[in-house]
């Protein structure tokens, strides 16, 4: 099962890396964009910190941080199609790039004073094990910054959200990446996520305990901020 997730998430995001960026931005309205960039910027980032982004995708992440001033960044993903996109787009950041999973991390205990990861946590096999893997590579201090879809808890809200992740984005994102699964996987993976997963246990588990959590647009997305 955890080889099939693996693979599953992976062949995804290799397919439709090429318009994951358009799609992103076009599905959200543009909304997206200031969701990383407040979250960053709740987290804190500076100069003198040293980040790793996992599930980096196409380095949307990676690029606002270093808007933010910070040098040192590292971004990691399991497609390598997704980094063939980041580095065409940051070549700042050639050679840094890490085709890798989060539960399996080849670097040294407490290395970074930040880790993010925007909406791909649920694509973790293994969310806990990504965790204490997270928890292992952060250094005294240090913070994960995890950024996720949500369901609103407003039934209003709800039910707009559900019509457009279900009805509208499935058609629009199969149209123009030319997977129609892909846009299918992810507005089913928000749901499941929002009533199976517990982050903040999940966080704690892992050892952390200074947890601050924001929300974003009526509440569709959470920001999660965990200190070690």
């Amino acid at each position: 099962m955890v080889s099939d997730k693996k693979n599953k998430v992976k062949n995804i995001f290799d397919d439709i890396s090429g318009k994951y960026d358009l799609l992103n931005h076009l599905l959200s309205f543009g909304i997206d964009k200031r969701w990383r960039k407040k979250a960053l910027r709740l987290t804190g980032l500076n100069k003198n910190s040293f980040l790793l982004d996992v599930a980096c995708g196409t380095g949307d992440v990676a690029i606002e941080a270093k808007k933010l001033g910070v040098e040192k960044i590292i971004g990691a993903d399991f497609s390598h199609n997704m980094l063939s996109v980041f580095n065409k787009k940051s070549k700042w950041i050639i050679g840094n790039n890490v085709q890798m999973v989060a539960e399996q991390m080849p670097f040294k205990d407490n290395t970074f004073t930040n880790i993010t990861v925007a909406f791909g946590v649920r694509n973790f096999y293994n969310i806990q094990e990504g965790f204490n893997s997270f928890y292992r590579v952060l250094k005294p201090g240090g913070k994960a910054t995890i950024i996720e879809f949500r369901m609103p808890k407003n039934k209003f809200f709800a039910y707009l959200y559900r019509f457009y992740f279900k009805k509208i984005l499935p058609i629009v994102g199969g149209l123009i990446s030319g997977n129609k699964s892909a846009y299918t996987y992810l507005p089913e993976s928000v749901e499941e996520f929002d009533m199976k997963v517990d982050l903040v246990k999940l966080l704690q588990n892992s050892g952390f305990r200074k947890i601050d959590i924001y929300h974003f647009t009526f509440g569709i997305v959470q920001t999660l901020i965990a200190e070690k």
